[in-house]
């Protein structure tokens, strides 16, 4: 097992702290939504309008102070934030779930306004609250939305529930005529001013953004992480549909790894695993005309993002792809997985780990495959759907990846 695992342990211990006070410590990364061009829905309302949009999330790690950010990144038009509030919510989710516990947050404020108006293109953060938060603390952040808002700039997939409601329920512990949505709106991080030894972004897809875990319960694989890492702050820049060197359901790696990962305050180390959706997409529903993916020209995106992170003294880890045979049979998007396909993974994966380009490699193939059928996930690491770990699969993860950190 330690074998397998590499040794990035040592040089994280040798020194790599930046000295900071912000740190992020819940992200989602920005992406543009959709219409009926693309097969799959964004199972998000097309617009917003005189109503108030509450989110919950998970820190990673705890400070004294937090603020928020929303993000207008692919927005053709201002976004009018009315105001906005944080505050601590249930530990269980299942308890009035859009409802906050009473006595606790703080309204945000924008340059001491309680309203901004964001620019197309654009992200804001909100002035420090005052409000200590600890590791793994659940909060709700709630943005009365005034003007109409088109969703140009979400989150698919968030494997957690949010809440939309009429008029400005901001202040209100529970929202009343609230329906439910599963994605992130406009919400992209949260950051709190707190001691810390630094920041890990995680770089990926549709498995590094929790597809196959349990909704709300937090087991998305970066979520575990956290779990086994006391005092360092995990960012998730995971995107469903990601791709590493065309736009998928985002932006092409290259084109979001300042905004996603550089820029992250303390950002030390990135942990990538990306490339199954260049590989499965061409001759699915998804990209029904591209050419196969070729290994040498992602290989050549691998080594732009190694570059990239070099270049900013960023430590670059590599994770090997997943075994996907048998993804997504049965449904609208089969086509996803074939012999030809899998043969590119392999290469890839024999890349990744003897190249030694990578600072660390985390054999993630190796871990969750069925020894009996390598093309296989195992059976009990497997979401269902033969491309997404579920809950044990995405815990085999954490484990992996926290002996980098360690």
């Amino acid at each position: 097992m330690k074998r397998l695992i590499f040794s990035l342990a040592a040089m994280l211990a040798a020194g790599a702290v930046h000295a900071t006070d912000w740190r992020t410590t819940w992200y989602a990364a920005p992406m543009p939504s959709w219409g009926a061009e693309f097969p799959l829905p964004t199972m998000m309302p097309a617009t917003f309008e005189a109503q108030t949009v509450r989110q919950v999330i998970r820190t990673s790690t705890g400070g004294e102070r937090i603020r928020v950010s929303f993000s207008n990144r692919y927005g053709k038009t201002p976004l009018v934030i009315g105001a906005a509030r944080v505050a601590i919510t249930f530990d269980d989710p299942s308890r009035a779930a859009s409802a906050r516990q009473a006595d606790s947050g703080m309204p945000l404020t924008f340059s001491g306004q309680p309203n901004i108006t964001v620019a197309a293109g654009q992200a804001v953060t909100s002035d420090a609250a005052a409000l200590p938060v600890a590791a793994r603390q659940r909060l709700s952040v709630s943005a009365w939305l005034p003007e109409r808002t088109p969703l140009s700039t979400f989150h698919w997939g968030a494997q957690q529930t949010a809440f939309v409601a009429p008029g400005n329920q901001v202040d209100s512990i529970g929202l009343t005529g609230a329906q439910k949505i599963t994605g992130r709106a406009f919400l992209s991080a949260v950051q709190v001013d707190g001691p810390g030894r630094r920041t890990i972004v995680t770089l990926g897809d549709s498995i590094t953004d929790g597809n196959g875990s349990t909704p709300d319960r937090n087991r998305r694989w970066p979520d575990q992480l956290a779990e086994h890492l006391a005092d360092v702050a995990i960012v998730n820049a995971g995107i469903s549909g990601a791709r590493l060197l065309a736009d998928g359901m985002g932006e092409k790696a290259m084109a979001r790894f300042e905004q996603d990962v550089l820029s992250q305050p303390g950002v030390d180390t990135v942990i990538v695993l990306l490339g199954i959706n260049d590989i499965g997409w061409p001759g699915s529903a998804f990209a029904a005309d591209e050419a196969p993916a070729a290994t040498s020209a992602m290989i050549a995106g691998f080594r732009s993002l190694i570059a990239a992170a070099h270049g900013r003294q960023v430590r670059i880890a590599g994770g090997t792809l997943l075994p996907f045979e048998g993804a997504l049979q049965g449904t609208p998007y089969s086509g996803h997985y074939s012999p030809s396909k899998d043969k590119v993974r392999r290469e890839l994966n024999e890349w990744i780990r003897s190249s030694g380009e990578f600072d660390a490699v985390i054999d993630f193939d190796l871990l969750l495959r069925d020894p009996d059928h390598p093309s296989r996930l195992r059976r009990d690491f497997d979401s269902g759907d033969h491309l997404h770990p579920g809950d044990a699969g995405y815990a085999e993860m954490a484990r992996a990846a926290a002996l980098i950190a360690k």
